[in-house]
């Protein structure tokens, strides 16, 4: 029994209502003047109230290996995490003793992590790239020694022998065969559980850390944030204030995103929680052997809200545009298209508005926010409509925002509130270093006004301070503002990085968007090691950097282009298993094609404006 919606002419959005003050030195504040109301204690609250309301509604499911739906649902899942939770105490399992897991999402990662998190026990969920896809496991024996856990959950024993030989003897407690018995989640599920358990549960509270996630590495060394219940359950309230139809409508959602990531973790698993929705776990991802399977489920259940990013954004459009039978099905119920971790750009949200128009009647919003693992996610949302495709909206009530001058007409942006973390794991210095003398968070990231008069149309995502630099000129390039007007012109491009620091002029290393390609029935044919490009690509691509360079400045002008043959590393930090691309890390191990790409004389396989 999956949740229903009850009125799907609820309002999506409510209207922002934005305070800012202007400091004597240039500085801005930024709230909603809309107070942030009453939220509960801890994540596990929820399960408890909507099985006291409906137990057999489902929480989530997973397919089966015959392709089946196999539901979690809210009575079971209020049950069987009691049990566990005293399971794991049971075991020496303590708030200094947390619970490393390692598995994709799933059901019985689900019901551990909310087990733990119910008797105080911090979760930790490790990327399971770290795990599955790294040559030397650095990252995963990194935060084995640095968070010491009283047990490691594991999916599948025999897929995760490799990361738990590294990780030494710590206790297992497993959801398949592969060892003990008395090791497996679903023994665990039939203990009894006693009176130090709901002793455990009702000692959790707002300050009680619920997880431990480690960034992703975008910019650095993934550090482990501190996560409390106060900024889960707050931020929860938060969204559901800016979108008061999750109040009427359960929302039932496909995800693939992980949740070792604060964007699928965070925010969209407690989405789900805090309003009795349906989760439908999709082991699909947006790359070219696993979208079909998403694909499959998007075809099989109509969902409310979309979540995803850019990546998946550009691979499920071409599929609905000659789909459709799938498009029916997804745009049967959806309210609004939800983007983050970069901005889509302005063509592909275009396409999807004209999908939403043909099959459901309606140009449906495509909302972005802002937010950071520090953040539980949400800081800043998109709730009304705009214009411009990289809005991320405004600071939605309980968040208060800083804007600190900074260079060519905009803001670095800092934030404060119940969403935002009590520092890093273990790391006084991290935590020293990240917050200012008013006890602002300082992400590094930096911000402009959609409308420089009217602060309710919302703020404008500009980029990451670390990733911008000079030409020799002297002239400042602003990194972000350069990728997303390439990515823009030409849907043949998945990703780049902008090159030309300490150069004369800017230049991109770039990758194909392999779906789009063969939309367009072309092919890279031609390789030359590290980098590729057919004739008929460079051509296109050539014609594109002439059209963008038009009427631009040096520190627009893109001047060569690289195609690389080699997809972004995960051991070398260019890359995270959501497929956000680290500038710095590229730059740096790909030093070799950048100084191809600004050698004086160009080779044959650089693309330049034609």
């Amino acid at each position: 029994m999956t949740a229903e919606n009850v009125a799907s002419t609820a309002p999506l959005f409510a209207a922002p209502d934005i305070s800012r003050t202007v400091l004597a030195d240039g500085t801005l504040r930024l709230a909603s003047r809309e107070p942030l109301g009453q939220f509960g204690v801890n994540v596990v609250s929820w399960i408890r109230q909507w099985a006291d309301v409906d137990p057999g509604v489902w929480l989530a499911a997973e397919r089966t290996p015959q392709g089946d739906w196999a539901p979690l649902t809210y009575g079971r899942a209020a049950s069987s995490i009691e049990s566990v939770g005293q399971a794991l105490l049971d075991r020496g399992l303590s708030k200094d003793r947390p619970l490393v897991i390692l598995s994709e999402n799933s059901l019985g990662h689900l019901l551990v992590a909310l087990a733990a998190m119910g008797v105080g026990i911090p979760v930790v969920p490790v990327s399971v790239a770290y795990s599955t896809q790294s040559a030397d496991r650095s990252r995963l024996k990194l935060i084995d020694d640095l968070v010491q856990p009283g047990a490691v959950y594991v999916e599948d024993a025999e897929k995760y022998s490799p990361a738990t030989d590294a990780l030494g003897s710590r206790p297992l407690i497993l959801s398949r065969h592969g060892g003990p018995d008395d090791h497996l989640l679903s023994v665990l599920e039939d203990v009894k559980p006693t009176r130090a358990a709901h002793a455990a549960h009702e000692a959790v509270n707002g300050d009680t850390t619920a997880k431990i996630m480690f960034t992703s590495g975008s910019t650095g060394t993934p550090k482990g944030v501190i996560t409390t219940h106060r900024m889960l359950v707050a931020n929860q309230q938060m969204l559901a204030q800016v979108w008061p139809f999750l109040t009427r409508e359960r929302p039932t959602l496909v995800d693939w995103l992980p949740w070792s990531h604060t964007f699928g973790g965070n925010h969209n698993v407690n989405l789900v929680l805090a309003h009795g929705g349906t989760l439908y776990i999709d082991q699909g991802r947006p790359t070219e052997s696993q979208f079909a399977t998403s694909l499959a489920n998007y075809k099989d259940v109509a969902q409310t809200v979309s979540f995803n990013v850019p990546a998946g954004y550009s691979r499920l459009v071409p599929a609905l545009e000659r789909d459709a039978e799938l498009a029916t099905t997804f745009f049967s119920r959806m309210r609004l298209f939800f983007s983050a971790a970069a901005g889509l750009t302005p063509a592909l949200k275009d396409r999807m508005q004209e999908l939403s128009l043909a099959y459901r009647g309606e140009s449906l919003p495509v909302t972005a926010s802002w937010g950071t693992t520090e953040t539980a996610p949400a800081a800043t949302e998109a709730h009304f409509e705009s214009d411009d495709s990289g809005c991320i909206g405004v600071p939605i009530p309980g968040a208060e925002l800083k804007l600190v001058p900074a260079e060519t007409q905009r803001y670095e942006i800092r934030i404060r509130g119940p969403l935002v973390t009590p520092g890093y794991f273990k790391r006084p210095d991290l935590t020293k270093q990240a917050f200012d003398d008013e006890g602002f968070y300082c992400p590094g990231d930096l911000v402009s006004f959609v409308d420089d008069d009217d602060p309710n149309r919302g703020l404008v995502f500009r980029g990451r301070i670390a990733e911008e630099f000079k030409l020799t000129s002297g002239t400042f390039v602003q990194v972000a503002a350069v990728r997303t007007a390439l990515l823009s012109a030409s849907p043949l491009l998945s990703d780049a990085v902008i090159t030309g620091e300490n150069h004369e002029f800017v230049g991109a290393i770039v990758w194909l968007n392999s779906a789009e390609c063969r939309a367009l029935d072309i092919t890279a044919d031609e390789s030359d090691g590290r980098v590729l490009a057919g004739k008929a690509i460079r051509q296109r691509l050539g014609a594109t950097l002439r059209a963008l360079n038009a009427d631009k400045g040096s520190a627009s002008r893109i001047v060569r282009l690289l195609i690389a043959a080699e997809p972004p590393s995960l051991d070398a930090g260019e890359i995270t298993d959501k497929g956000y691309i680290n500038q710095r890390a590229v730059l740096k191990n790909r030093a070799d094609l950048v100084a191809r790409i600004h050698e004086e004389m160009p080779d044959d396989l650089i693309i330049i404006p034609t």
